[in-house]
């Protein structure tokens, strides 16, 4: 991840701590402050080794412990103290609902003397226009009707245009919807923008659509390297409005989609950020999938490898299980390595595998791209045992 040119300031550290905690995968608004601090670099797209941004982390906690809003432990847990004042919530929500009970009644009231107005001004109108009508001819009467048909259906369309845009897959997306950041159950700030993270290498723009239903998204910024273009596992995608945002935070954020528990946070985007992006889908390399289509080719082989990078597992693949996948080809393993998460311990979906010989390495990589466990394995060669 390159640097960034914008770490955010106090609040916006503070509102992503306290958001990253009230969307926490444990069901429960506490979890290790290393986990909280990489979540929330990643929601405000900061560098993980960078001081800066670790100082304003590190003071927006203590500011945080300071007000009783969260809690430090000694084992590094970090746990929010934030609770709702239930009778508070509805005190306002009683007042909300007369206030909006006397808008209505008044909109109603409006509308009625508009109509009114509105029915007397067609009489004129209707009057004045058979006036004129008497003075023209038959012909140049058809003439006008057929004209005013064709101006009418030209004002539909234009004003169909205004009020919504197709997306890529044909779904209707209207504009300044009025429910685009209201505030609602599990979103009380309104807010469209979510992180997802631990996604799975091979997902794409329609998995991910299906998976999020009945939630829907208008965009996706798959986040990968700027180099290289890797595919990271996560992304922010910007949601309809803020009840679908609050339906993947609250109901599918720790759920599994092919075999990764996702984790899915509010992301407010900050000032001078252009989000959304404007095509629907954005990559550094312009895919509509994440980490790319079909088998990626392996590169070059080392003279005398005999050891592989696996990706892509399952996460119910174990020693027993990738033996005999290999064991397909007559290729005996000598060691396995499973890679896990620093930090939490959780298994990233990766591994080494080395064997007794090249000819058996060599067997191996034919399997590349085939499926294991339902995913397509990806397999590459490995050249640190060569030398």
């Amino acid at each position: 991840m390159g640097p960034s040119k914008n770490k955010g300031n106090n609040e916006d550290y503070t509102a992503s701590i306290l958001s990253t905690l009230a969307g926490s995968s444990s069901g429960k608004p506490s979890m290790a402050i290393k986990e909280l601090r990489k979540l929330v670099f990643l929601s405000l797209q900061c560098d993980d080794d960078d001081k800066a941004s670790k100082k304003k982390f590190k003071k927006a906690v203590q500011s945080l412990e300071g007000n009783n809003q969260v809690k430090l432990d000694e084992d590094g847990t970090v746990t929010s103290l934030v609770k709702k004042d239930k009778k508070k919530d509805k005190k306002k929500k009683k007042k909300k609902d007369k206030k909006e009970e006397a808008e209505e009644d008044g909109e109603v009231k409006k509308d009625k003397k508009k109509k009114r107005e509105k029915k007397d001004d067609d009489d004129d109108d209707v009057k004045a226009s058979k006036k004129r009508k008497m003075d023209t001819s038959s012909r140049e009467q058809e003439r006008n009707e057929e004209r005013g048909e064709e101006e009418e259906e030209e004002e539909e369309e234009e004003a169909t245009t205004n009020e919504a845009t197709t997306t890529n897959n044909e779904t209707i997306i209207p504009k300044n919807d009025p429910n685009k950041n209201k505030k609602c159950k599990g979103n009380p700030s309104g807010i469209t923008r979510l992180f997802l993270g631990n996604l799975p290498f091979s997902v794409d723009e329609d998995s991910l659509e299906t998976f999020l239903q009945p939630a829907a998204l208008t965009h996706i910024k798959w986040i990968t390297d700027k180099e290289t273009g890797k595919f990271y596992g996560s992304a922010f995608v910007e949601m309809r409005n803020s009840k679908d945002a609050a339906i993947v935070v609250v109901d599918k954020n720790g759920t599994n989609l092919m075999d990764r528990p996702i984790k899915a946070n509010y992301a407010p985007s900050r000032p001078g950020d252009v989000w959304p992006p404007k095509s629907k889908v954005w990559t550094a390399g312009k895919q509509r999938s994440a980490g790319g289509s079909g088998v990626k080719a392996m590169s070059p082989k080392p003279e005398g490898c005999t050891k592989l990078f696996i990706g892509n597992l399952s996460y119910d693949i174990d020693d027993e299980g990738i033996t005999k996948f290999f064991g397909n080809v007559d290729a005996e393993i000598k060691a396995v390595r499973w890679i896990s998460h620093k930090d939490t311990g959780d298994f990233k979906g990766v591994g080494f595998v080395e064997f007794w010989n090249t000819e058996a390495c060599e067997k191996a990589a034919t399997l590349n791209g085939k499926t294991l466990l339902g995913r397509p394995i990806r397999i590459d060669w490995d050249a640190s045992n060569v030398n």
